[in-house]
């Protein structure tokens, strides 16, 4: 994962990260690889980093990214 230690989220924007990563690896067919889990909580958190605090938003633009993301 690459590296967010400059990052500073409250409580409450924890938890919709949480339900944002959630509802997005519900969405993905089995069976589920943790590169896909990785890539979709980086994208929470930069896109989470930059303001947006909507769960659809999230979730959105975190699957979006995963689907524009050359497959090795």
């Amino acid at each position: 994962m690459r590296n967010f230690s400059d990052a500073a989220f409250s409580p409450e924007v924890i938890e919709i990260m949480g339900a944002a990563l959630e509802q997005a690896v519900a969405t993905l067919p089995e069976p589920v690889s943790s590169g896909h889990v990785t890539a979709l909580a980086e994208s929470i958190l930069r896109t989470a980093q930059s303001g947006v605090q909507d769960v659809a938003e999230l979730q959105r633009m975190a699957l979006l990214e995963l689907h524009l993301t050359p497959r090795e």
